[in-house]
């Protein structure tokens, strides 16, 4: 056939291929030029050179995933990704593509990538997007997850996972390098000793990277033609460049620093806000399951036994002065102990001044709790050998709280400053002393916590959404004003 070219008509008889129709064409274009004098060794270190990329990018992925759900509910409301969010998402998935070609993904360049959202045509790697005029209102409820999930399955083959290996008694991470990464290296080793890339590696390479390319802008809402399952090797996508500099117009540097950074400090707010409501939530709903019913959160009700006359804890010390006297009343509240007797005679539970307790003890057989054993839960004691009481515990008045029974024996204490002891005796003062005890407190600084987390989550999120919306209120501005212009002109 004939086929009139920009030059003219061809000659007769001449058989031209015309070029494939737009629609034919994926609308994510990934492209990337090998840089035929690569350094041998400069790809070793590229990691160091990288990093302040991994900084931003790190901040620009967060935002990223803000205005990605933003864009979801504009779909799912209006059908029509907003440009200004749309330009953005290409902006990182561009950056994102540059620091990949330079870095661990191909090798490509030893060109450093430029800090910018804007299409760079003059750097190798490049990127752009078809902006879509119409998307499926219903579509953007599954294309993300469920219809993505067979590529998924070859994205995780192409880039790798992280896995947990037991080696002993000890996690390992484990990182499997996935087979861009392995042809990456196998191109890097190469380069270290022959000073060359193997191009037809390089054009595997980057098709390889095209794939995940596509499937990240289909995932990110940004069309609804599902990615093909085709490898398009090369640099060079199956599409053509633009002419005249058409995608560095598509890319125009709205998205400038002055604009990005209160999208991205107000996204990381949104994102940390969620973080701190959740947090917030978790400790309300811990709190109000683990309480009784009159506001403890008590321990399980452990065993405590001993052959001599008591069981003593170490003294207990509180020395607060002035305001830091009503620390422990803002954070504990008051202290319950609970106990039921294991022998069926009656036990008592007391806590009075340990000046008062040693005098009481001097001369008594008793045991000092000091610890739990670690590998059993076993109660540890510190052995005093003596006597009995000289009196029932009862019978002292010493006692800043005391009760004695079988069941359910409970005292509740109100901490306060000086150094105190916690007895448990037999009531009768005899020896062998077998229990079950719990002990518990009120915290009133919990509530208090959950009201100030959720505060803090609401005022952070309302600081953060009022951000995104001047970054994007500023983009959507000049797009119009450039609207006006092309339509004035």
């Amino acid at each position: 056939m004939t086929v009139t070219t920009p030059e003219g008509p061809a000659n007769p008889g001449e058989t031209v291929t015309a070029p494939p129709a737009p629609d034919s064409y994926y609308p994510v274009h990934v492209e990337g030029d090998l840089d035929p004098s690569l350094s041998r060794g400069l790809w070793i270190v590229k990691w160091i050179l990288l990093i302040p990329h991994y900084i931003v990018l790190g901040l620009l992925w967060v935002a990223f995933w803000v205005t990605t759900v933003l864009a979801f509910f504009a779909i799912l409301i209006t059908g029509r990704f907003p440009r200004s969010l749309f330009d953005f998402n290409v902006g990182v998935l561009r950056w994102s593509w540059r620091v990949a070609f330079y870095g661990y993904h191909a090798l490509g360049t030893d060109r450093y990538p430029p800090f910018t959202l804007a299409e760079r045509p003059d750097y190798p790697a490049r990127f752009w997007v078809d902006y879509p005029e119409r998307l499926s209102r219903g579509l953007v409820l599954v294309k993300w997850w469920l219809l993505a999930i067979p590529h998924f399955v070859v994205v995780a083959f192409l880039m790798g996972s992280y896995d947990g290996n037991t080696i002993g008694d000890d996690q390992v991470p484990f990182v499997g390098l996935g087979l861009i990464g392995f042809l990456v290296l196998v191109a890097a080793v190469v380069l270290l000793f022959q000073g060359h890339y193997p191009r037809r590696l390089f054009d595997l390479v980057a098709g390889l990277d095209r794939w995940t390319f596509r499937v990240a802008g289909y995932v990110s809402l940004m069309t609804d033609r599902y990615p093909p399952f085709a490898l398009d090797q090369g640099g060079r996508d199956p599409a053509p460049t633009p002419a005249g500099g058409a995608v560095a117009a598509h890319a125009r540097a709205r998205w400038s620093v002055g604009r990005t950074i209160p999208l991205v400090v107000g996204s990381v707010l949104v994102m940390t806000s969620l973080v701190i409501a959740l947090a917030g939530l978790a400790l309300a709903v811990f709190d109000v399951s683990e309480e009784d019913d009159d506001g403890f959160l008590m321990t399980k009700h452990e065993p405590l036994r001993s052959n001599s006359f008591a069981i003593a804890s170490e003294s207990l010390r509180l020395h607060l002065d002035g305001e830091a006297a009503r620390l422990p009343e803002a954070i504990t509240g008051d202290v319950r102990l609970n106990a039921d007797s294991v022998t069926g005679r009656p036990i008592f539970i007391g806590i009075g001044p340990t000046a008062d307790v040693d005098r009481y003890l001097s001369g008594v057989g008793h045991d000092t709790l000091v610890g739990l054993d670690d590998e059993d839960d076993e109660a540890k004691y510190r052995v005093t050998t003596g006597g009995p009481p000289p009196t029932a515990p009862t019978g002292e008045r010493f006692w800043d709280v005391q009760d004695a029974g079988v069941e359910d024996v409970q005292i509740t204490w109100t901490p306060k400053d000086g150094d105190w002891t916690v007895v448990v005796m037999n009531a009768d003062g005899t020896p062998v002393v077998d229990t079950r005890i719990a002990a518990g407190a009120e915290f009133p600084i919990v509530a208090a916590s959950v009201v100030a987390l959720l505060v803090t989550a609401g005022v952070a999120f309302l600081l953060g959404i009022v951000l995104i919306a001047v970054s994007i209120w500023m983009v959507s501005r000049e797009l119009s004003r450039h609207h006006e212009e092309r339509s004035a002109s």
